[in-house]
This record gives C-alpha cells, structure tokens and sequence, in this order.
C-alpha cells in the first residue's frame, strides 16, 4: 500500500488560521482549535497544508497495514469548513439529530458556519469520537 501523503508538517497553525481569507470562516476556526484542542487534551498540529488535526490514533488493516490518523481536525475548505470525526456517525445518531445544518459525509462532517450548529452538541460529538478510538 501507498505511503500517505497527508502527515504531520510541523507547520504553524496560527499562521495557517491567520491567512484564511474570509474573516468569518477564520473566527470559525479559532473556536475549532479551542473546542478540540479541550476535548482532546492535545495541542493543534498541521497535517499537510490545510489540515489542524488533534491528538494520534494507531489503526491496522486486516492486510497488516498499518498507520497514524489524527484523532479529529478540521479544514477551512472553500465552501464549508471540514470537520473531521474519525469514528464515523453511525452511532451517533441521537447527536446528529440535534446538531442544526450539516452535511457528512464516511468521516466528514460540513457545515457552512458554526453559527449554523449547536456547539455544545459539536463539543459532545467530537468527544464520543475521540473517546471511541481510544
């Protein structure tokens, strides 16, 4: 299997947060770092360019191969900002349903704002995530 491209940079986040163009979708992302890096316990890093990933989990495939994968990020993305919640949503339904305006997809979840969802709810979903690959 092919090595991943999207790894650790050693980038700075800040600077990476300070040149997203659109003030809101920047305000936005300064509350993702603070949400996750308080749910997680770990401190923001780049993954590639455009990721902020949180914390390390160990996976295996049933190939043997194995690798690394923040526990959960976010990308500010043209059209939605990018969350990413690693253990997926299908047991997360009961949160899903009271979260407001989004879209998933196998382990993203998009909103346009955060302003269009709850943020306790958000809190909570990232931490059921994060506690599940634990």
């Amino acid at each position: 299997m092919a090595e991943l491209k999207t790894r650790p940079t050693g980038a700075s986040v800040a600077d990476f947060i300070a040149g997203v163009a659109d003030p809101r979708r920047r305000e936005d992302c300064e509350t993702m770092v603070r949400l996750m890096q308080e749910v997680t316990g770990r401190p923001p890093e780049m993954w590639g360019e455009s990721i902020v990933g949180f914390g390390r989990y160990a996976y295996k495939y049933a190939s043997g191969w194995t690798g690394e994968w923040m526990a959960t990020g976010f990308s500010p993305r043209k059209d939605n900002l990018t969350l990413y919640i690693m253990s997926g949503f299908d047991e997360l339904a009961d949160l899903m349903a009271r979260l407001g305006k989004y879209k998933t997809g196998k382990g993203c979840l998009y909103v346009k704002r955060l302003s269009d969802v709850d943020l306790g709810v958000l809190r909570e979903l990232v931490a059921r995530s994060v506690a599940k690959l634990a």
